[in-house]
């Protein structure tokens, strides 16, 4: 492919593209934070002291 095929994108895609992309990294965050949440909920408390 030559340079010439790839579309410049203007300011306002490229901070839309940057806004979509933080706003999905706080999802995927939130969405570790309940599942982690879940699980202590699912185990217990106690599973925290727990020693290996």
């Amino acid at each position: 492919m030559a340079e010439d095929d790839f579309v410049e994108l203007s300011d306002q895609q490229k901070r839309s593209r940057r806004s979509r992309a933080v706003a999905l990294g706080i999802v995927l965050a939130l969405f570790v934070v309940l599942l982690y949440a879940v699980t202590i909920v699912k185990f217990g408390p106690e599973v925290l002291n727990k020693s290996f």
